[in-house]
C-alpha cells in the first residue's frame, strides 16, 4: 500500500481493513484487471480506491501535474458519485489529486472548465460522461484505469451502450476494475469483452453475510402499516433511519404524516431536483434530520453515519433489492436493523423475498403502545446524565425546586415533560385476530306489505329498494326483508313505518310508474324459487290467425292525352350537364379551337384527342371513337344537324384563342374550361 493513502487510513481511524479491501490491495494484482463481489456495506468505495493506487502514484508516491484524467470512476447514480468524490478527496489528500465529478443535474459548463484546468481522477454518471466525452471535453487518451462501481445496477439502469462506449474509447492497455454485489451472467459478459484475464476476488460468504444485520418481519393489521412505522421509529429511537416505499406517491404521504407527528423527516425521490436531494442528504450526515423516506433511488450506494434502522414500508419487488435496501444499514463492521412491515396481504410476498436472499428473519409484531412506552422509560433511567457531576448552578436551582414542590411532583413534571419531547404511539390491532363483522341489530316488529311486480317483471331488490325510500319516504333501515316472487314482491316493514308509507301512497296505492302497493295480513307464504334454467320467452302461437284480404283498390282512370293546342308544344329534352370528373371527359368541341397541345377539330369532331400524356383516349367520355359514333348516333335528335355534333352549337367567346391557360400546380393535364 502507498504510504499517502495508508497515512490517511489512520488518520481516518481505520485499524484494520475489511475483507474486500485487504483482497483487492494484495500486491500480485497491482497490474491485474479485477472482477469483484462483495456484500454492501463491505467498503469498496475505499477498497478501490486503494486498488488503483499503484496504477496513478510513481515510485516516490507522487502525481504528475493535473491535465487529462488518469482514472475514471463510473457510478450508477448521482448521490454515490458525490459520496466517492468525497470518499477520494480524503484517501488522496496527502497526494495533491485533484477529484472531479461530472453527474447529470450539474451545470455543464462549470464541470467543462474544470475539467479544462485538469484532473487526476473523474467520478460521474454514464450519461453525463458520454457527453462530455463525445464534446471533446473528457480527454481519455491518459487514462490508466477504469473502475465501474455497482456495475450491475448501471446495466439494470440500461447503461450498457454508455459503458461499452466508454470502454471502447478508453486505451487499450489501461486496468479495468468491476465491482459489484453480484456478478449476473450480464456482468460476466461485459468483463470477457473489455477486460484482460480478469481476477475474480470474492468476499461474500453464506456465513458472514448480513452478520451485523438483524431482520425482522412484523406482522401488523391492514390498517395499521403506517401507525406501525412510526411505532418502529419510536422503540428504537435511531439516530439516523431510512423508511424505503415504492412510489413517489407513498413517500410524500409519509414523510407528510411523520412530520405531522414531530419527526425531523427529509424526503428523497426521483422527482427532486439534484440540489433538493444533496440538501437532504445532508441534512441526515448534520444531524438536522433524524429520519428519510426515500424510493430505491437511495437505495444503492447511499452511507449515512449512525444509520442504525431501515424500515421497508412496501416490499421491494426481489430479493436483490431488499439486500440493498437493508445494506444501508450495518456496514463497516457497525451493527444495524432491518424490519419489514407485513400486512396480511403481503404475508407470502415476504416469505419468498426472505428465501430468494436466503435470509432469516425473526418474525413478530411491531412494538405497541405500552412497549414504546416502557422503552422511554429505559432510556431515561439509562441515561448517562445521572452520573455526570453536578455543578452550583443546577445544584441552587434543584434547591428551589425542592424547597416548592415535593420530590414525587418535580419527578412526574420531568417524566411529562420528556414523554412531550417525543411523539405519541399508536394504538395497535393484534395482527392475529380478523376483525368481526357487525352484526345488524333484530328489526323488531314488522309487518309486510305485496308490490306488483314480480319475477316475471324483472323485479330486484337492488332497485325495488332505492324505490320506497325514494317515492315512500321511508329510511333502509325501516325496510327488512324483499322477496320477489313469480308475480308479486313481499317486503318487510318496521310496525312504526308502515302506517306513514301507506299514507304517503294515497287512495290509489300507487307507488310510482305504476307499481302499486297492498297491506298483507300476517307473513305471506313464499314460493320457493326455481332451480332450473330461467324460462324463456312465452312461445307463439304455433298456427297464427290469417290477416284478412285487403280490399281491392280501383283501377286508376287513363290520363288524358296532351294537346298541343291547348297546353302548348311539349318541352325539349334537358340538355347534359358536363361532367366534372376529369377534363378528358367533357366533349373534345367544347374545347376551344387553337389550344396549345390540342389537334384543330375537322372532320368529326369526336376524333378529336389531346397531344400530351392522354394520347389515344377519346375525348368524349374516355371512349374510343367508334364508341362515341355509336353514342352520338343513339341521341336524341341524331338526325338533325347540330343536335348531336355539340361543335356546331358551340360559339368561343372573343379573345378565346389569344387567351392564354392559367397555371396549375402539379400534373401535365390541360386547363379545365369554366363557363363563358
Amino acid at each position: 500500500m502507498n504510504q499517502p493513502l495508508h497515512d490517511a487510513l489512520a488518520e481516518r481511524g481505520y485499524d484494520s481493513l475489511t475483507p474486500v479491501q485487504e483482497a483487492v490491495t494484495d500486491p500480485a494484482l497491482s497490474q491485474s484487471d479485477l472482477l469483484v463481489s462483495a456484500q454492501t456495506g463491505s467498503g469498496k468505495t475505499v477498497g478501490f480506491g486503494l486498488a488503483i493506487g499503484p496504477t496513478l502514484l510513481a515510485e516516490d508516491d507522487s502525481l504528475p501535474p493535473a491535465a487529462a484524467p488518469l482514472a475514471l470512476i463510473v457510478a450508477p447514480t448521482r448521490e454515490l458519485a458525490f459520496q466517492v468524490t468525497r470518499e477520494l478527496d480524503w484517501l488522496y489528500a496527502k497526494t495533491g489529486a485533484r477529484v472531479v465529478s461530472c453527474v447529470g443535474g450539474m451545470d455543464t459548463r462549470t464541470e467543462r472548465r474544470a475539467l479544462e484546468r485538469g484532473a487526476h481522477i473523474v467520478v460521474g454518471t454514464p450519461g453525463r460522461l458520454r457527453d462530455h466525452i463525445t464534446r471533446g471535453a473528457l480527454d481519455m487518451s491518459d487514462l490508466r484505469a477504469v473502475v465501474l462501481d455497482e456495475a450491475d445496477e448501471m446495466l439494470d439502469l440500461g447503461f450498457r451502450e454508455d459503458l461499452e462506449f466508454m470502454l471502447g474509447e478508453a486505451p487499450a492497455e489501461r486496468r479495468t476494475l468491476l465491482f459489484s454485489a453480484t456478478v449476473p451472467p450480464m456482468i460476466a459478459k461485459l468483463a470477457k469483452e473489455y477486460q484482460r484475464d480478469a481476477v475474480r476476488v470474492t468476499t461474500t460468504s453464506e456465513k458472514s453475510q448480513h452478520a451485523d444485520i438483524t431482520y425482522q418481519a412484523l406482522r401488523v393489521a391492514q390498517q395499521d402499516a403506517e401507525n406501525a412505522i412510526i411505532n418502529v421509529l419510536r422503540y428504537h429511537e435511531a439516530q439516523n433511519a431510512i423508511v424505503f416505499a415504492n412510489t413517489r406517491a407513498t413517500v410524500n404521504r409519509l414523510t407528510a404524516r411523520l412530520a405531522n407527528r414531530g419527526f425531523s423527516v427529509v424526503c428523497l425521490s426521483g422527482e427532486l431536483s439534484q440540489d433538493e436531494r444533496t440538501h437532504a442528504l445532508q441534512a441526515m450526515r448534520d444531524g438536522r434530520a433524524r429520519v428519510c423516506v426515500a424510493t430505491d433511488v437511495a437505495a444503492r450506494g447511499i452511507d449515512l453515519p449512525n444509520l442504525e434502522l431501515v424500515i421497508h414500508a412496501e416490499l421491494p419487488s426481489n430479493g436483490e433489492s431488499l439486500l440493498h435496501r437493508s445494506g444501508r444499514t450495518g456496514r463497516a463492521g457497525r451493527k444495524g436493523t432491518s424490519a419489514l412491515i407485513v400486512p396480511p396481504k403481503v404475508t407470502k410476498k415476504a416469505e419468498r423475498l426472505l428465501k430468494f436472499a436466503k435470509i432469516t428473519a425473526e418474525w413478530g409484531v411491531a412494538p405497541s403502545f405500552e412497549e414504546v412506552l416502557a422503552r422511554d422509560e429505559e432510556r431515561l433511567l439509562g441515561d448517562p446524565q445521572w452520573q455526570a457531576e453536578v455543578s452550583e448552578d443546577e445544584a441552587a436551582f434543584a434547591a428551589r425546586l425542592l424547597e416548592l414542590h415535593s420530590p414525587e411532583v418535580i419527578a412526574a413534571a420531568y417524566l411529562r415533560l420528556f414523554r412531550a419531547r417525543n411523539s405519541a404511539p399508536e394504538e395497535l390491532a393484534d395482527p392475529n385476530t380478523r376483525p368481526e363483522r357487525k352484526e345488524r341489530a333484530p328489526f323488531g316488529p314488522s309487518t309486510w306489505v305485496a308490490l306488483s311486480v314480480g319475477r316475471e317483471d324483472r323485479a330486484e331488490p337492488r332497485w325495488i329498494l332505492p324505490l320506497m325510500c325514494r317515492a315512500g319516504g321511508l329510511d333502509k333501515d325501516a325496510i327488512g326483508a324483499i322477496r320477489v316472487q313469480d308475480s308479486e314482491t313481499f317486503v318487510e316493514l318496521t310496525e312504526a313505518s308502515a302506517p306513514g308509507f301507506l299514507a304517503r301512497l294515497g287512495a290509489d296505492n300507487v307507488l310510482e310508474d305504476g307499481v302499486t302497493v297492498r297491506q298483507v295480513e300476517g307473513a305471506p307464504g313464499f314460493s320457493p324459487r326455481p332451480s332450473g334454467p330461467k324460462p324463456g320467452p312465452k312461445p307463439r302461437d304455433a298456427a297464427p290467425k290469417p290477416r284478412p284480404a285487403a280490399p281491392a283498390r280501383p283501377a286508376p282512370a287513363p290520363r288524358p292525352e296532351r294537346d298541343p293546342e291547348v297546353h302548348g308544344p311539349a318541352k325539349p329534352a334537358p340538355r347534359p350537364k358536363p361532367s366534372n370528373k376529369a377534363p378528358d371527359a367533357a366533349p373534345a368541341a367544347n374545347r376551344a379551337p387553337g389550344k396549345p397541345g390540342f389537334k384543330p377539330a375537322g372532320k368529326g369532331a369526336g376524333k378529336a384527342v389531346p397531344a400530351g400524356p392522354n394520347k389515344g383516349r377519346s375525348a368524349v367520355g374516355g371512349s374510343t371513337p367508334e364508341h362515341s359514333k355509336a353514342a352520338a348516333a343513339k341521341a336524341p335528335g341524331a338526325g338533325r344537324p347540330g343536335a348531336a355534333d355539340t361543335s356546331k352549337r358551340f360559339t368561343p367567346p372573343k379573345g378565346a384563342a389569344r387567351a392564354k391557360p392559367a397555371a396549375r400546380k402539379g400534373g401535365t393535364q390541360p386547363p379545365r374550361r369554366g363557363k363563358p
